[in-house]
Formats: structure tokens, C-alpha cells, sequence
């Protein structure tokens, strides 16, 4: 159950994320508008997901690392839209310290989730949000589709990844 809980909820990431993103490139500011609540909407639920096993101040932390990470692909989507390379470089850079940020919490607050594992999944995440931007900008619809068809596979592996860790943590809240 705590595997679909939270494959579905990373799921939901990347569809509102993408939302967004064709939202502002294709000039719909309301489709875009109203996708943006739901990223913020599902990064809230992704931090409640692990409320009950680190409490709400760890739940809070988590979303606001959410935000940073939702920030830095917001900003990296203006740079790319103003056509502005020290401005996506300017973000891409938070998006990478903000993979560490919230490797090094996870890592931190379970021993079964190992930093440099994490590291590694969050910037294979966000080197995917990053090319799928550009791929979505650039009007390379079958190369995005690629792309999308590995940020939904990898998703599944984050997701399972903090399952796992989560139920490794709590054996006996998984019998």
C-alpha cells in the first residue's frame, strides 16, 4: 500500500509539472496557473506521506525542500522561455544543490536510504525535468515523449526506493 501511496503521488509530480510547463510555453497562463496549484497541492501530499513515520516538522521540511525543488524548475522554465542561459544556469545550479539538500535530509532521517543513492535518483530527476523542458521548447515532441515514458520508470523507482527504506525503518508498522 505505502509503495502505490507514494508511486502514485511521484506520478502526480511529473504530470502537473509537465502541465505547467506546456501551459507556459504554449502562452495558457490559466492552464498553468491551475497546474501549479496542483504541484504545490502534491508536494504537500508527498510531505504528509511521511508524517506518520517522522512527524509534522519533518513533514514540513520535506515541503519546503519540495518547493525549492519545485522553484528551481520553475526558474529554470523562465530562463528557457526568456531564452536566457545564465538564468536556467542560475537554476539549474539550486536544482543540484537542492537534490543534495533533500538526499542528505532523507539519508539523515533514515539509515535504510543511504545519501549518495539518493543523490543520484534526485539528479537523474531533475536532469529529466530539465531535458524534457528544453525537449518540450524546442518542439521535439517524439524526443519528449522518450523522456517521459523514463521520468514515469524513474519515478517508480524513487518512489519504491523511499517505500522500501521507509518500511526497512518500520518493520512493524509493514506486517
Amino acid at each position: 500500500d505505502m509503495k502505490a501511496a507514494l508511486r502514485d503521488l511521484w506520478l502526480g509530480h511529473i504530470f502537473w509539472v509537465r502541465n505547467v510547463v506546456e501551459g507556459r510555453l504554449g502562452g495558457d497562463p490559466a492552464r498553468a496557473q491551475v497546474a501549479e496549484q496542483q504541484v504545490v497541492a502534491n508536494a504537500k501530499a508527498i510531505a504528509s506521506a511521511i508524517e506518520p513515520f517522522y512527524g509534522k516538522a519533518a513533514s514540513g521540511k520535506l515541503f519546503q525542500l519540495l518547493a525549492g525543488h519545485w522553484a528551481a524548475i520553475s526558474g529554470y522554465l523562465d530562463g528557457v522561455r526568456a531564452g536566457r542561459k545564465p538564468d536556467q544556469d542560475a537554476a539549474y545550479d539550486r536544482l543540484v544543490r537542492n537534490a543534495n539538500e533533500i538526499a542528505t535530509f532523507l539519508s539523515d532521517a533514515n539509515p535504510h536510504l543511504p545519501a549518495t543513492t539518493l543523490r543520484g535518483l534526485l539528479m537523474a530527476h531533475g536532469a529529466h525535468h530539465v531535458e524534457q523542458i528544453r525537449q518540450l521548447h524546442a518542439r521535439q515532441y517524439a524526443e519528449e515523449a522518450a523522456t517521459w515514458a523514463a521520468m514515469k520508470d524513474h519515478m517508480l523507482v524513487i518512489a519504491d526506493a523511499l517505500a522500501t527504506g521507509i518500511a526497512a525503518q518500520f518493520p512493524e508498522r509493514f506486517k
